[in-house]
């Protein structure tokens, strides 16, 4: 059996991606109720906690490049803008000591939760790392990405971001397409 490469141009990509990511947001939003996380100081962790602040959930683990290389951005992001809030999910939970010597080493400073699948299943499905769910201020699910983020992406979507409005249960969601 063959199977036909389909090269489509890179702008199609792209907005195939925001499709898929704005597809998989809408799935989540019935999921999410908030969470509640105890960080490796000991803090008590909630999204009720952050209202009026963007959260963001990365899950991480210090065995995966991609998490390791999107951790300078999560702390650059979170160390400039006060709407930011970073918690990171290492889910090394089989190995805390790595997790805390690597969180030192690399000096996060966002608050960091030793995860596991019962932790993760507060927030919603992990398939891979990283993997990133971001909350909008009003603590509304809004998007979530498998795979590398970078603060410019995070930036620009929070810049472009439109709040979603109460939907008419008779008509079904409404769904706005950005423009180009």
């Amino acid at each position: 059996m063959q199977y036909l490469a389909l090269r489509l141009p890179d702008k199609m990509m792209r907005y195939l991606a925001t499709l898929l990511c704005l597809l998989l947001s809408l799935s989540t939003s019935a999921e999410a109720k908030g969470f509640n996380f105890t960080d490796h100081m000991g803090k008590k962790l909630t999204l009720s906690d952050y209202k009026g602040k963007w959260v963001l959930i990365n899950f991480w683990a210090t065995w995966c490049p991609p998490c390791l290389k999107e951790i300078p951005d999560l702390i650059s992001l979170y160390e400039s803008r006060n709407d930011v809030m970073v918690i990171g999910i290492a889910m090394d939970y089989s190995d805390p000591k790595t997790v805390l010597k690597y969180v030192k080493s690399m000096a996060i400073s966002y608050p960091i939760v030793l995860g596991d699948r019962k932790i993760a299943s507060q927030i919603g499905p992990i398939s891979m790392l990283p993997t990133t769910y971001v909350f909008d201020p009003a603590g509304n699910p809004a998007v979530y990405k498998v795979g590398l983020i970078s603060r410019e992406s995070l930036e620009e979507y929070m810049r472009d971001y439109s709040p979603p409005k109460p939907q008419n249960k008779d008509r079904g969601p409404a769904i706005k397409r950005k423009e180009n």
